[in-house]
């Protein structure tokens, strides 16, 4: 195996939700473990520590293995809570597919229509307002958007290029170390085998394969 990936599922999901995609990654060679979370109803603290003890216990089997991470939609911005929280044990590259990292329009519109607690409960005012701490220096983050536009984002009025759920823009902040656009929807991109590929690459060589994607 060329390296091992810890994946991380996105609001109101579970862990099995990423199985499809972890096949996809075993195909490009990568070993590849899920991890589970509370999206709604725990704190970003909780996820925190969660995952910071699942790293660990990872590195006690393989101490000398780099361990990556996959975020689709609201797991990448668990990843940055944890990467500011847990320097010491981000020993490998970080990609997040379809995540909000400057904040959710949609999540936006479900808050001001008083929905906000019940679909989401602490998720909004946590992470999806946009306020993330600034990724640490060092950390390798690339960032996979779709522009697709198959979901709920009609509903929510969201503007320019989007997967659905997340727009474009929403997927870019300072100081990721790649982006890339591809053709999926918000839940297509785990099924789908360029997006994995791309994902591969940056998680190996830090970088994306440009000519597989739009821009």
């Amino acid at each position: 195996m060329s390296g091992h990936v810890l994946l991380l599922h996105g609001i109101h999901m579970h862990a099995w939700t990423m199985l499809p995609f972890a096949r996809l990654l075993k195909r490009q060679n990568l070993a590849v473990e899920t991890f589970g979370y509370y999206s709604v109803w725990q704190t970003h603290a909780h996820h925190t520590a969660a995952l910071a003890e699942a790293a660990r216990a990872f590195f006690r089997r393989h101490p000398d293995t780099p361990l990556h991470f996959a975020g689709h939609s609201l797991g990448g911005l668990v990843l940055r809570r944890f990467a500011a929280a847990h320097l010491e044990l981000v020993r490998g590259r970080i990609v997040t597919l379809g995540t909000p990292h400057a904040g959710s329009a949609a999540a936006e519109a479900v808050r001001r229509y008083g929905m906000g607690v019940p679909l989401l409960g602490g998720a909004y005012r946590q992470m999806l307002d946009g306020n993330l701490p600034p990724l640490p220096e060092g950390v390798e983050l690339g960032s996979i958007a779709g522009c697709k536009p198959m979901g709920v984002g009609r509903v929510f009025g969201l503007r320019g290029g989007n997967d659905g759920t997340v727009q474009v823009d929403e997927t870019r902040f300072a100081g990721m170390s790649g982006h890339i656009v591809l053709p999926v929807s918000h839940t297509g991109m785990l099924y789908d085998e360029t997006t994995a590929m791309q994902a591969a690459a940056f998680l190996r060589h830090g970088r994306f394969d440009k000519h597989g994607g739009i821009f």
